[in-house]
Formats: C-alpha cells, sequence, structure tokens
C-alpha cells in the first residue's frame, strides 16, 4: 500500500505543480500556449489552458517517474523507505523546479536589460512569422524559459530523489549489518 501512496502522490503532486506553473505562465503570456503549442484545447482562457496543460504536460513523465520512485523505496528486503520519506523528497524536488522556473524566467527578462539577446534569431524570427506580437516576445521567453527549467530540473532532480532513495536503503541495511 506505501508504493501505491507513493506513486499517486508522485502523479498528483507533479499534476498539481504542473497546474500552478501554468497559471502563473498562462498568465503572463497566452500565445506561449495558443501558438507556441499545438490546439488541443479550443480555448484562449488562460485559468483553463494551464489546467488543461497542466495535466497532459505532466502526468506521463510524472507517472513513471512515481513508479521508480516507488520501486527504489519499497521493492525488495528490508529495510524500505516510508512513504513519508518519499512525500518528503518530491516536495523537494517540485520546491526546486519551481525555484529553477523562477529563476531561468526572471533571466530571460532581465537578460535583454544588459544587451543580451536570450533568443536565437531563428526562434526570433519564427515568433514574429508564427504571430507573436513584439510586445509580447519577451513574455514569450521568459515562459519557454521557465517551461524549459522546470522540465530539465524535474527530470534531472527526479533521478536524483532515486538515488537518494536507493542510497538510504543501502546505508540503512548496512547500519543493520554493521554491529
Amino acid at each position: 500500500m506505501e508504493g501505491v501512496k507513493i506513486v499517486l502522490f508522485s502523479l498528483l503532486a507533479a499534476i498539481a505543480y504542473g497546474i500552478l506553473h501554468d497559471q502563473v505562465t498562462a498568465h503572463l503570456c497566452v500565445e506561449y500556449f495558443t501558438i507556441g503549442h499545438p490546439l488541443v484545447f479550443p480555448t484562449k482562457s488562460p485559468f483553463l489552458l494551464a489546467i488543461g496543460w497542466g495535466v497532459l504536460a505532466t502526468w506521463w513523465l510524472a507517472l513513471p517517474l512515481g513508479l521508480l520512485l516507488a520501486l527504489a523505496a519499497r521493492l525488495g528486503s528490508e529495510p524500505r523507505v516510508a512513504f513519508g520519506e518519499a512525500r518528503s523528497l518530491v516536495l523537494m524536488l517540485l520546491a526546486v523546479m519551481a525555484c529553477s522556473a523562477l529563476l531561468a524566467g526572471v533571466a530571460a527578462a532581465v537578460l535583454p536589460l544588459f544587451g543580451v539577446n536570450p533568443v536565437p534569431l531563428a526562434e526570433a524570427f519564427w515568433m514574429s512569422e508564427a504571430g507573436i506580437p513584439a510586445k509580447k516576445q519577451t513574455l514569450f521567453v521568459v515562459d519557454l524559459w521557465a517551461h524549459s527549467a522546470s522540465y530539465l530540473t524535474g527530470v534531472v532532480g527526479a533521478l536524483v530523489v532515486l538515488v537518494l532513495t536507493i542510497r538510504r536503503r543501502i546505508v540503512r541495511r548496512r547500519a543493520l549489518v554493521t554491529p
């Protein structure tokens, strides 16, 4: 039952994070979702797009990672990692993801003030051709950087969480064997 709780918590926490993350980015630049993504949800409402994309873009990665975490925490003999410990690691990862998304978004917004273009020329051309208004292009890039940072941190962080979970079990097992 602990393993099921780990999987469900990982999945639901990641989806909640995705929805909250997308609430911020969709309200910053709805064009990131209406122009920069395929038309899956026929609405221009930032609120509804954030819910839809928050679920769609998150569950498929969160589910296998939650399954791997449950296996790392519970498979095999004692000592096992309990749900509460796994939950803490997942929450810590989500906090790190939020911080990295915030920092990346701020960096994308601030770099132009120092004369650094955070967008390659080809991307700037695409944004103009795609119909993203010039005044929204910086916010589009802010969203892009925030989402990229969140995904990268999430994948790398999930691997770290798996390693930490396995390491906890190994250390505890050694402690049980060592007199």
